[in-house]
């Protein structure tokens, strides 16, 4: 089963940032540009946190919201969970599910080398299921039964 760090390998460590201070503007010409739905925020080169399309779609209803002027850490949210480079597809299930979250960040030795999407687990998930029943249709195949007979013992 595909770890945090394999998905991390594969995908790349590379994390669409900006620096606070940046206008949400900015923020979403950047995602755009890169086709993704979250982006990491900060602060002399550290994680203080992330803005996603949720918080475009939240932010978007209130009044007062400007994306042209809105500096992006006024809207990002604070509090980044992170995930060990250990945790295996399904940890990272339970992770997406249990606290409705969409992107998390991956921590190896106390530092971040990268982060995975809900859509990168659910497809490291697909490849794995498919890979494990390929093998077991190779196993078990229908020339097995087709070929099987059934041959008394002879005396």
């Amino acid at each position: 089963m595909k770890t945090a760090n394999d998905m991390i390998q594969e995908k790349g460590s590379d994390i669409l940032c900006v620096p606070v201070g940046t206008t949400v503007l900015d923020a979403l010409k950047k995602m755009n540009a890169r086709k993704v739905g979250a982006i990491l925020v900060t602060r002399d080169d550290k994680p203080v946190g992330i803005w996603t399309e949720r918080d475009l779609m939240r932010n978007s209803l209130e009044g007062i919201f400007d994306p042209k002027t809105a500096r992006i850490e006024e809207y990002m949210t604070r509090d980044l969970i992170f995930a060990p480079h250990t945790d295996s597809v399904y940890n990272l299930m339970d992770k997406f599910l249990g606290l409705r979250v969409r992107h998390l960040l991956i921590e190896k030795d106390g530092q971040s080398i990268g982060m995975v999407s809900s859509g990168d687990v659910m497809k490291a998930a697909i490849h794995a299921k498919d890979t494990e029943l390929k093998q077991l249709n190779a196993m078990v195949s229908w020339d097995y039964y087709e070929n099987w007979r059934w041959r008394p013992e002879s005396k």
